[in-house]
C-alpha cells in the first residue's frame, strides 16, 4: 500500500464462526490470519467465538440491565475494525447457529461501511455456498459491505493435518488474490472515513 493508506495499520481481524469441538474451520482461520499478518500495514488478529460468553439471545444487550459478559468485549473488537474476515463452516446448508446468535447480539449497523471478506468451509466439494449466500445477506443487513470475491474452501480435511499444518497448496494459491481484493476495499473505505472525519462529514 502507498500514500495515506500507510498512516496507520488497518485493523483487519478474522472472526471464526464455529465453536464445535474438532472444528476444521479454525485451521483455515489461522491460515488466513497468518497470511494477513504478513502483509505490510495490516494489524490482524483472531476473534474466536469460543472465547466470548454470548448465551442464546433473549434480550437485546443494549437494552438489558446486565448484558452478557462477552458482549462488550466482542462488540468492541468489531467496532474497532476497519474491515473483517469471517471464516465459517457450513452446517446443514447454512450459517452455524452460534455465529448467527453472536451477530444478533451486536448493535444494528456495527459493520456500516466496513468491507467483509467471507471464507466458507466444508468437508464436501461445494465449499459452503449455502452458508456464503446467507452470510452475505446478514452482513448487508448489518450495514457491512461483503466484497464480491469470496473464498469457498472445499474438502477441508484434505488441506490440513490434525495439527492444523497445511498439507496442500490449493488454498494458498487462491488466498493471495482474495486478500489483495479485500485489502483494497478496506484501504479505500478507511481513507474515505478519515476524509469524512476531517471534514466533519458522516
Amino acid at each position: 500500500m502507498t500514500g495515506d493508506a500507510t498512516a496507520r495499520a488497518l485493523n483487519l481481524p478474522v472472526l471464526v464462526g464455529s465453536v464445535r469441538e474438532g472444528r476444521r474451520s479454525i485451521h483455515v482461520a489461522r491460515h488466513v490470519g497468518d497470511a494477513l499478518a504478513r502483509r505490510e500495514g495490516i494489524e490482524a488478529g483472531l476473534i474466536d467465538l469460543s472465547e466470548f460468553d454470548l448465551p442464546i439471545l433473549i434480550e437485546r444487550p443494549q437494552q438489558a440491565d446486565r448484558p452478557p459478559p462477552g458482549y462488550e468485549p466482542f462488540q468492541s473488537r468489531l467496532r474497532a475494525a476497519d474491515g473483517l474476515v469471517i471464516v465459517s463452516p457450513e452446517y446443514k446448508g447454512g450459517i452455524p447457529g452460534v455465529l448467527k446468535n453472536a451477530l444478533d447480539h451486536l448493535e444494528p449497523g456495527v459493520f456500516r461501511r466496513r468491507p467483509i471478506g467471507i471464507v466458507t468451509v466444508s468437508a464436501g466439494g461445494l465449499g459452503g455456498v449455502g452458508c456464503l449466500a446467507q452470510l452475505r445477506q446478514v452482513c448487508l443487513s448489518m450495514g457491512g459491505l461483503p466484497i464480491p470475491v469470496a473464498l469457498p474452501v472445499s474438502e477441508v480435511e484434505a488441506l490440513f493435518d490434525e495439527r492444523g499444518d497445511a498439507v496442500d497448496d490449493r488454498l494458498a494459491r487462491r488466498l493471495g488474490p482474495f486478500l489483495d481484493e479485500l485489502i483494497w476495499y478496506v484501504g479505500a473505505t478507511a481513507r474515505q472515513r478519515r476524509l469524512d472525519a476531517a471534514s466533519g462529514g458522516a
